[in-house]
């Protein structure tokens, strides 16, 4: 899959941030992305009034792709009310990182970059795997 729409992609990110919960931070977040058989799952940031238990866009999107059939991703966005791009914290990038097909891009701050690029040397399944 080469041909990516990343306006599509940003479309669902947008939408997605718009039902985001957040009371306390008042800083809603979505992100979407595109998964091998094309499909295109979503995921917003969640609250909690005990803030360490707050879900990030990120870990929706990820539950997302679990329950509606699996399957890597190709593309990922994630945006904030206004539609600027946003980078994934560290914890993110690995959760994307263990679903992520191989070279599967991001559109970061400073461009499109690869998922390997953003979380180099990262620890996933393969390392798991018997030898």
């Amino acid at each position: 899959m080469t041909d990516i729409d990343w306006d599509q992609l940003r479309a669902v990110a947008t939408d997605a941030m718009t039902r985001a919960y957040v009371p306390y931070s008042r800083f809603p977040v979505g992100a979407a992305a595109l998964v091998t058989d094309g499909r295109v799952v979503a995921g917003c940031n969640t609250e909690n009034a005990s803030y360490g238990v707050g879900l990030c866009a990120e870990c929706g999107l990820i539950s997302n792709l679990a329950m509606t059939g699996g399957g890597q991703l190709v593309a990922f966005v994630c945006v904030d009310r206004e539609g600027r791009t946003l980078m994934p914290c560290g914890r993110c990038r690995q959760l994307i990182f263990e679903h992520a097909l191989p070279g599967m891009l991001l559109e970061t701050v400073s461009g499109i970059r690869s998922i390997e690029e953003v979380l180099p040397d990262a620890f996933g399944p393969r390392d798991l795997e018997e030898r």
